[in-house]
């Protein structure tokens, strides 16, 4: 029986407010907490150690999978592994995610590790978000790792969201493309008070006529530090683009570090990089329809953040 602190962190990471259709696995407090199959997706944990395998069979077609983690408990600390094996010409969406809730003086941490095995011709939308609450002195950590193996024609876009509550994260992300793959990321962070956010993804075309656009979009507060590298490497004739959009306020430090390595000489690839504070005259322009300074401000991230 999830408690009320578990519920509402389903709601904010997941936005699960009751049981989900479809397959599904609930993760609290290093149990499992329901699940359940269907006649195309298996959902099993691992023998050997704490995860689960979820298989997806060919051909399955307009079905999701939730699979989200919450830890309301001071001072617990794991790591799940969780594999996805997708047949070929499946069209299916992932809700993953971690929520954690700390009031206590310990830290609590969450690893997660999740590694994709995408067919042929597939679609598939996933969708991670992090989210931290608590008045305890204690961390809210988490560190998720991701390797997305993409198989010919298939195209996947990942939806990577922390923007609140999180005071230490590092999120690895590497990605194999095949042949006429597609991969599109977009990252959305915001970090305040102490907190430090790193995010680093690598990506390598290896197929022909395969494509990536990894986006980040972030905001850093007060003395909160973000770090954002990102490494897209061309085997073949390809298109790929990375891109760092950053609001810096206050004390806040922002590091950006695209890297792009061509192995080809038919490998199109490009980076961006704009860190910068909020501009006066759109604050100006806000407040002018009666927004206080602090309400305009509070504007313009969501909308940027959107």
């Amino acid at each position: 029986m999830l408690s009320e602190i578990q519920k509402r962190l389903l709601a904010e990471i997941a936005d699960l407010h009751k049981t989900p259709e479809g397959a599904y696995n609930i993760r609290a407090d290093g149990e499992a907490a329901g699940r359940a199959s269907t006649a195309n997706i298996e959902i099993s944990s691992k023998p050997d150690k704490p995860g689960i395998d979820i298989r997806i069979k060919p051909g399955t077609k307009n079905e999701s999978v939730h699979i989200p983690v919450v830890l309301s408990q001071t001072g617990m600390k794991e790591v799940v592994y969780n594999d996805f094996f997708i047949g070929d010409g499946c069209d299916v969406v992932i809700v993953a995610g971690c929520g954690i809730s700390n009031c206590g003086d310990q830290d609590s941490a969450h690893d997660g590790v999740h590694c994709f095995h995408i067919g042929r011709d597939c679609r598939v939308k996933y969708v991670e978000k992090h989210y931290g609450e608590g008045t305890g002195r204690g961390k809210r950590i988490m560190n998720p790792r991701t390797e997305v193996f993409i198989g010919e024609g298939s195209s996947v876009e990942m939806e990577m969201v922390q923007i609140k509550g999180v005071d230490d994260t590092k999120r690895s992300t590497l990605a194999a493309l095949d042949a006429g793959a597609r991969l599109v990321v977009h990252e959305r962070l915001m970090t305040h008070a102490g907190q430090r956010a790193e995010s680093e993804y690598t990506v390598e075309l290896n197929g022909p006529d395969s494509s990536a656009d990894v986006v980040s979009r972030s905001v850093a507060r007060d003395k909160s530090v973000q770090l954002y590298r990102s490494r897209i490497v061309g085997k073949a004739l390809c298109s790929g683009h990375t891109e760092c959009d950053a609001i810096i306020m206050d004390e806040a430090k922002v590091l950006a570090v695209p890297e792009l390595e061509a192995d080809c000489v038919d490998a199109a690839l490009i980076h961006e990089a704009a860190i910068g504070k909020i501009a006066g005259d759109q604050i100006i322009k806000l407040m002018t329809l009666g927004l206080t300074e602090a309400e305009a401000e509070e504007q313009i991230i969501n909308g940027f953040l959107r």
